[in-house]
């Protein structure tokens, strides 16, 4: 056993490493928050373009894109991934909340984690299901618009809620955290 080896410190002042680390983690959130925005952003105008072309060459010009109402229904897939992960970046999801009026403030705090583990446990198995799907369509050759892959394009569900359950899975673990440090500023 390593006694003595950790570092003296004053009170109030912080380890270089785990400052370090939190810095490290705040960028990757960041770059991650940035990498979901323009994905939501680009499938969104990417729709609208896409629906509009098809409505256009429907009524004007009686001919349409045999690729595009396929092409369509993938993309509201993945915009409701892509928004599911940004609803769960900003603790936004969908909940309801009937016995958080009348509980104490203590017990508030347990049941949001209660609530975020259990979140984390039904996206990771929506996560083993949809990538058990994916990779059926995989071994049967699945394709979309003809030609490509199914599983390219259906990748977005395992990967969408694996990353949901990581994400309320770290929520779950960083609250009480955060309580500890709203406690220490109150007093």
């Amino acid at each position: 056993m390593l006694r003595g080896w950790v570092p003296r410190r004053q009170p109030g002042e912080r380890l270089y490493s785990v400052n370090r680390i939190s810095v490290i983690f705040n960028r990757l959130e960041k770059a991650g928050t940035h990498a979901e925005d323009a994905l939501l952003l680009v499938i969104l105008i990417g729709m609208i373009l896409l629906a509009g072309t098809q409505i256009f060459l429907r009524n004007i010009l009686d001919t349409n894109l045999y690729w595009g109402d396929e092409v369509l229904r993938l993309m509201v897939l993945w915009l409701t991934i892509a928004g599911g992960l940004a609803a769960s970046r900003m603790d936004k999801h969908i909940s309801i909340a009937v016995l958080d009026r009348f509980l104490p403030i203590r017990a508030q705090r347990i049941i949001k984690v209660i609530i975020d583990l259990f979140t984390a446990s039904i996206c990771a198995l929506f996560a083993w299901h949809s990538g058990r799907f994916v990779m059926g369509s995989y071994e049967f050759g699945d394709t979309l618009m003809r030609t490509v892959p199914a599983w390219t394009l259906q990748i977005i569900m395992p990967v969408g809620f694996f990353l949901m359950a990581l994400r309320h899975l770290i929520l779950a673990i960083k609250r009480p955290f955060t309580w500890a440090e709203s406690e220490d500023n109150q007093s």
